[in-house]
């Protein structure tokens, strides 16, 4: 109801502020007063109203400045305000204008108008309200089904967003479940996908406490790309959130009671130049928004996860460069793979503990 709506009074003469407060009190209204624009200012950071009636001439910060000021602010530039100009003054009612005012009152004001305004405020606010309101619930229930590293792209530049792939440097970490063929010979398969889907989700936590993106899945494994400006600090992450799954990995094998084999992770780290960006497939249906990293980088660390061990992290040697000085790693010494040149491997042992925070 209107008269639930908070509204702000701004006039430094007390006997007006006291007149409008009256006159909203008997029709229902809760009001607040304020008596220079600074002390407007404030109270609307603090309790945004949902009306602000508001005096031109004030001493220090007048009700133009005050109005221009609210208007561009981000957060409070929605709030409706209606300026009191005094009939001989038509010039303030233009700086009103230019300023942003959504509405005006005549002083001495009168009250069958000034209620008259407040109402109509009032309305255009709650539908402001509702419609904004929409398309927040909207934006966050379509924002599950957009991959965060492209919402980050659309939320830094919303008119042009950067989505085209360019070349960055990256690091990327596949990571594999094992024991799942032996798990679903064992159990039912909607038992199995609920198992697995256990681990994912407590892998995502990881990835995402690290600033990683999760870019594919495929049965029992995902590929998670690293970004930031420093080349050793997403290495870093990606280093980090490796050991993070093992952990959890264990954690979550000491809790599971439905199989005598515990699931195993084993996991490639690569970094270096990589195609990275959105990919968007237009179907006559709907649209599908990935992102993806493209290049010998990401082959390389899906060759890694492949050569590793259940519980090993196996790490290339641009990425054992960039973490060596924070990370204990053990040489393999060079190992051939498919399409590759005999490739110097790494072993992740763990964190030295004096280094890395």
């Amino acid at each position: 109801m209107e008269a639930s709506a908070r509204i702000l009074v701004v006039d430094d003469n007390e006997q007006n502020l006291t007149l409008l407060r009256v006159i909203l009190r008997r029709q229902g209204y809760e009001s607040f007063p304020a008596r220079s624009g600074e002390e407007a200012l404030r109270q609307v950071l603090q309790n945004p109203p949902d009306l602000i009636i508001l005096d031109v001439m004030m001493p220090g910060i007048d009700g133009i400045e005050v109005c221009r000021r609210l208007k561009e602010n981000e957060e409070t530039r929605l709030i409706p305000i209606v300026i009191m100009t005094a009939l001989d003054q038509p010039e303030d009612k233009i700086r009103g204008i230019e300023a942003g005012a959504d509405d005006f009152l005549t002083k001495p004001v009168n009250q069958p108008e000034l209620m008259a305004r407040v109402r109509t405020a009032l309305r255009l606010k709650r539908t402001i309200d509702r419609k904004v309101g929409t398309l927040l619930h909207m934006k966050d229930h379509l924002a599950k089904f957009v991959p965060p590293a492209v919402r980050r792209l659309i939320e830094a530049h919303p008119e042009a967003p950067e989505l085209e792939k360019r070349e960055q440097d990256v690091s990327i970490l596949f990571v594999d479940l094992s024991g799942y063929s032996r798990l679903s010979l064992k159990i039912d398969h909607n038992r199995v996908n609920t198992i697995v889907e256990r681990y994912f989700s407590h892998f995502l936590d990881c990835v995402q406490e690290y600033s990683g993106d999760i870019t594919d899945t495929a049965g029992d494994g995902m590929m998670v790309v690293f970004l930031s400006e420093a080349s050793s600090e997403h290495a870093m992450n990606a280093a980090m959130a490796a050991l993070r799954i093992l952990e959890v990995t264990d954690q979550l094998n000491r809790e599971q009671l439905d199989s005598e084999e515990p699931i195993a992770v084993h996991m490639g780290l690569s970094s270096g130049q990589a195609l990275v960006g959105s990919t968007r497939f237009e179907g006559h249906r709907g649209t599908l928004w990935t992102f993806t990293a493209r290049g010998p980088v990401t082959n390389f660390a899906a060759r890694l996860g492949e050569a590793s061990g259940a519980g090993t992290i196996l790490v290339g040697p641009e990425t054992a460069e960039r973490i060596g000085s924070h990370f204990s790693l053990e040489a393999l010494g060079p190992q051939v793979f498919k399409n590759l040149d005999a490739v110097e491997v790494y072993r992740l042992l763990g964190q030295r503990r004096t280094n890395f925070p």
